[in-house]
């Protein structure tokens, strides 16, 4: 069976496992430790303060997962019962279920041809009790944050972004996840990089920093050695990262600008394979030098040609890309939300309610670049580690596969 999982995943090595016998060796394993407590190597620590450099944010906290970040953030940003966030169709369950977790309300909308949030759909979702925009830069693509970001403005919303698929993406120059008021991250076995599980938030608002710390540690301050007691901020849970996990994501992240320029160049080979082929363009990438170039999609001119060409990869179109998609989300479907968090009208989820993006991904095939998962309809491709011989191949594969399709017309 072929390997799958995110480019990190690919790419382990010496670097990974120098920082984890540091750990081990060291046989201390909590994220918290005096200066000169035996054995800590402050791993967890390390990350954030590498994470904050690499991505150009004033703040960053670790968490144990990318839901754990979205919940955080939801938690700084005040989001709780009767509030509504709207939040794209087309995105990872965690992105609506967190909001519905927090007691809120998911409002869903459509997307583009980018496969993300389409901000000329957003303000007819604003009503007097939305709250919040959750763009989610989806498959590595960032959002066109300047028009959501006026939108913002413009109705005094709260922007939180979604950046668990897009680890170092970028947008316009800056870093996703430092556009709106704070961005959660993930560091799961299918991202950009990785360390299993685990995520974080960043933000360079000091009192979302605070409540996003404390939310994710009991209430706590945010606090780097030894352990805090009293003068706790919030009410909060746990969601601290282990030293194991931290060594690990340290690793990853002083290699992420690396495994980003060699997506960016073994996509661009790849794609360069394929400009002159009929029956489908290209998704559109909102910043071609920002993207995480972790997959190519391929949107076809009609569901049925999408079809023919992935009944010849063994795949399918990202219509079908379970969790994903919200036609997919059986916890939501034909359900309203419980009555303490309803708005007047009840909230209701129902399959094609939204008909622009039910078409984009019915129409609509993954190619793995850098992320091989089945689960996002990408299990056919290339990943980091391909070579020049091995990229062609599968791009002559493709365009001889593409090119078969007239007789499907």
């Amino acid at each position: 069976m072929a390997r799958t999982g995110g480019p990190g995943s690919f790419v382990f090595g010496e670097e990974e496992k120098k920082e984890v016998l540091d750990v081990l060796e060291g046989r201390y394993l909590f994220r918290y430790g005096a200066a000169d407590a035996e054995g800590f190597c402050h791993k967890v620590v390390d990350y954030e303060d590498e994470l904050r450099k690499v991505m150009n944010a004033k703040h960053a906290v670790a968490t144990t997962s990318g839901t754990s970040s979205l919940l955080a953030s939801l938690a700084a940003l005040g989001i709780g019962a009767g509030d509504e966030v709207i939040v794209p169709g087309y995105t990872f369950i965690a992105s609506i279920s967190s909001i519905m977790i927090s007691g809120a309300i998911p409002v869903l909308a459509e997307i583009d041809d980018s496969l993300t949030i389409d901000p000329t759909k957003i303000e007819a979702l604003i009503t007097d009790k939305t709250k919040a925009i959750l763009p989610v830069h989806m498959l590595g693509n960032p959002c066109k944050m300047d028009q959501i970001m006026e939108i913002a403005k413009k109705h005094n919303l709260l922007v939180l972004e979604d950046c668990c698929q897009a680890v170092g993406a970028s947008y316009k120059g800056k870093r996703v996840g430092t556009i709106g008021d704070i961005g959660a991250f993930s560091l799961n076995v299918f991202k950009t990089i990785s360390s299993g599980d685990g995520g974080a938030v960043i933000t360079n608002d000091d009192n979302l920093y605070e409540r996003a710390f404390g939310y994710h540690d009991q209430g706590h301050k945010p606090n780097r050695l030894g352990v805090e007691v009293g003068n706790r901020s919030m009410v909060g849970v746990n969601m601290r990262m282990n030293e194991l996990t931290g060594a690990v994501a340290l690793a990853q992240t002083r290699k992420l600008d690396w495994i980003l320029s060699t997506l960016r160049s073994k996509k661009a080979k790849l794609k360069g394979m394929l400009q002159d082929l009929p029956y489908f363009k290209f998704r559109t990438i909102n910043d071609p030098e920002g993207e995480c170039a972790t997959l190519l999609t391929l949107v076809f001119d009609t569901k049925e040609l999408a079809e023919a060409f992935c009944a010849k990869t063994g795949g399918r179109p990202i219509a079908y890309s379970g969790w994903h998609v919200y036609n997919n989300m059986e916890q939501i479907l034909g359900k309203m939300l419980p009555a303490k968090t309803c708005n007047p009208n009840d909230q209701k989820y129902e399959k094609h309610m939204l008909p622009q993006t039910d078409d984009i991904l019915d129409r609509a095939v993954n190619i793995s670049v850098g992320v091989v998962d089945k689960g996002l309809g990408a299990g056919y491709g290339i990943n980091i580690l391909s070579t020049d011989e091995e990229i062609e191949a599968v791009g002559n594969n493709i365009r001889e596969l593409i090119l078969s399709l007239g007789d499907n017309k």
